[in-house]
C-alpha cells in the first residue's frame, strides 16, 4: 500500500515551532508500506520555525495577522500533485493542523478552541477522491 503521511508524524522537525509530532502508532502502521512523507507548509515555502497559523474566516493567517494563505494553498497543491503521481492509497495526516487536520481545526482565534472542519491540504485530498485518515484514527483500521 502507498501511504502519504504528514512528515511531522514520522519525526521530521517541520512543525511551526521547530518540533515534530512523532507517533509510534503511525510509524508502526506504515511499516512495510511505501511511505511518502510530506509537509505542505514547508512545501509552500514556509520556514521552520514559523509563527503559528490558523484559518481565520477562510484565509490562513499567522498569529500576527499576516496572510499565509498563498503558501498553504501552494504547498497543498504541490503535495496533491505528489499524491497523484504516486497514486497513493491512503493519507494519514496530523490532527487539528491548518494544513492536515481531517476532522477538526483550530477556530482562528488562536485560543486553542477547536471546530469541525478540515485543513487546506486534507480538504484538497478529499475533494480529489483520496482516502484520508486523521492520525488519531489509526487504531480504528488496524
Amino acid at each position: 500500500m502507498k501511504i502519504m503521511v504528514s512528515a511531522c508524524l514520522l519525526g521530521q522537525r517541520c512543525k511551526y515551532n521547530g518540533g515534530d509530532n512523532f507517533s509510534e502508532r503511525v510509524a508502526a502502521f506504515t511499516r512495510g508500506h511505501e511511505v511518502i512523507a510530506v509537509c505542505p507548509e514547508v512545501a509552500g515555502g514556509l520556514p521552520v520555525p514559523r509563527p503559528p497559523c490558523e484559518n481565520v474566516g477562510g484565509v490562513v493567517r499567522n498569529v500576527t495577522g499576516e496572510s499565509r494563505d498563498r503558501e498553504f494553498r501552494e504547498g497543498a497543491a504541490k503535495c496533491l500533485t505528489l499524491a497523484k503521481a504516486h497514486a497513493i492509497d491512503l493519507a494519514v495526516l496530523q490532527s487539528r493542523s491548518p494544513s492536515c487536520g481531517v476532522k477538526q481545526i483550530y477556530d482562528g482565534t488562536f485560543s486553542g478552541r477547536l471546530i469541525d472542519g478540515a485543513g487546506v491540504f486534507a480538504s484538497l485530498l478529499m475533494e480529489n477522491g483520496f482516502r484520508v485518515l486523521d492520525a488519531e484514527e489509526i487504531d480504528e483500521i488496524r
